[in-house]
């Protein structure tokens, strides 16, 4: 999980000063010790831990903390404010041509995962009302063209090329004019990329921003590699001027240093980041969100975005009904395990919920996406009778379906213990017993 290596550290950290009580000058020295290792570990950048720290043991040293009634909670939200303001303070969202029309240049070394965050990009603009189009620039990767034109149709997305030209910046600004004739309002850029920064590549990347005059140059960069990403965002800004930062793989990194330095070290915000390999697995960047996420407070707003992002109002409308009606199925049931899947699966849920993130090892996370595994087996190895009246399971029936699912006849009884207690709680919402939004009836 992101971040996870630094978030048990820093809230051992505060658990620690919660014991006491009562916090001393020692007491907030020995935390920031201690702090300033966790970032050092997490390959935070050495300036911007020495400077995060300073500035949050200056303020932990106020009376209004030491004499306060609960100082640790004071001390802890001093830290998450101080990372908020390090990662960038507020959501840094892409600017768009007043005119209509907006081209997006995206640039970065080979090997970040930048023809496939294209395409990621296109398909976010594309749920955000814009009609975006692709544009292959790197002719010198082999199959560069192919990988983009195959994203490019996985998102719906029409892709511009010119395979006879090995002119980049002209076939970037024929790419425009094709892009405005044709109606569209976003013109997504790939360049290629170099295994290192050199002069040629900088050449030809200042060649391409000359002749399509980019509303924004996003660098891709590679989360896992840490300060290297941060230092090739530098080098990036100085000699091309960048608008802001796309990091991927960002749930793959378990310290997190690359997004707790770009924005201090560059300048730049970090505008996205890239949660997985799917081509929807590309979210604004929230440092409040992310700060909250580390301190292990979750990530609720992110939980309902996501919920909102997969609600299907006529599913949600249907099954009220039955509700009422007391007709939840075991369909109905199987249909919750796809709608968790669609919002990132178990792990992802679990990552955003507050007093649970960091909290749940691997382990256990693995052992739920086992275990709904071995629901959804058990309730494919039904009849659709028996999934839709699940009263006429006996003892043969369910020995049948066991054996179907490859299960013990335990598993199918706890199966059908958990959809009971499920129902009757469902049953208890919508009966106006307790209040619930809406928007989350159809997800639990």
């Amino acid at each position: 999980m992101a971040f996870e290596g630094l978030s048990d550290k820093l809230q051992g950290v505060f658990k620690k000063l919660k014991g006491k009580g009562v916090l001393t000058e020692a007491d907030i020295n020995e935390a920031m010790r201690e702090v300033k290792l966790a970032l050092l570990e997490a390959d935070v950048n050495f300036k911007v831990v020495k400077e995060f720290v300073a500035t949050v043991k200056e303020k932990s040293l106020g009376t209004d903390v030491l004499e306060s009634l609960t100082p640790a909670q004071q001390v802890i939200k001093i830290v998450n404010d101080e990372l908020i303001t390090l990662m960038g303070g507020t959501n840094s969202k892409l600017t768009f041509s007043p005119r209509g029309f907006t081209v997006l240049m995206m640039v970065g070394l080979q090997g970040t995962g930048k023809t496939t965050t294209c395409g990621k990009l296109a398909n976010y603009l594309k749920k955000n009302g814009k009609k975006p189009m692709l544009c292959a620039c790197d002719v010198y990767r082999p199959a560069a063209i192919d990988q983009l034109e195959i994203v490019g149709k996985s998102v719906d997305v029409p892709v511009f090329t010119d395979r006879d030209s090995k002119v980049p910046e002209d076939i970037a600004m024929r790419a425009v004019k094709e892009a405005e004739y044709k109606g569209y309002d976003v013109l997504i850029v790939d360049t290629a990329g170099r295994l290192h920064i050199d002069e040629e590549l900088m050449e030809e990347l200042v060649r391409i921003k000359k002749n399509t005059k980019p509303h924004e140059i996003l660098l891709v960069v590679d989360a896992m590699t840490g300060q290297d990403a941060v230092n090739a965002a530098d080098a990036f800004n100085q000699k091309l001027g960048i608008d802001g930062i796309i990091m991927t793989k960002l749930d793959g990194d378990t310290r997190g240093g690359a997004a707790l330095s770009a924005k201090s070290v560059t300048g730049k915000p970090i505008k996205f980041m890239g949660m997985g390999e799917k081509l929807d697995a590309l979210e604004p960047f929230h440092p409040e969100r992310m700060a909250s996420r580390i301190l292990g407070m979750g990530d609720v707003l992110s939980l309902i975005e996501k919920a909102q992002e997969n609600f299907d109002e006529k599913k949600a409308a249907e099954l009220e009904r039955k509700m009422k009606k007391n007709e939840f199925t075991l369909e109905d049931f199987l249909d919750q395990f796809s709608q968790v899947r669609n919002m990132g699966g178990f792990g992802k849920m679990m990552e955003m919920l507050p007093g649970v993130s960091g909290k749940v090892s691997e382990d256990q996370l693995s052992d739920g996406e086992k275990e709904m595994k071995y629901m959804e087996a058990i309730i494919f190895s039904m009849t659709p009778a028996e999934r839709r009246d699940p009263s006429i399971l006996n003892a043969s029936r369910r020995k049948r379906i066991a054996a179907g699912a490859g299960v013990t006849v335990t598993r199918v009884n706890q199966l059908i213990k958990r959809y009971e207690e499920t129902k009757k709680m469902m049953k208890m919402l919508n009966g106006g017993k307790m209040k619930k939004n809406r928007l989350f009836r159809g997800l639990f």
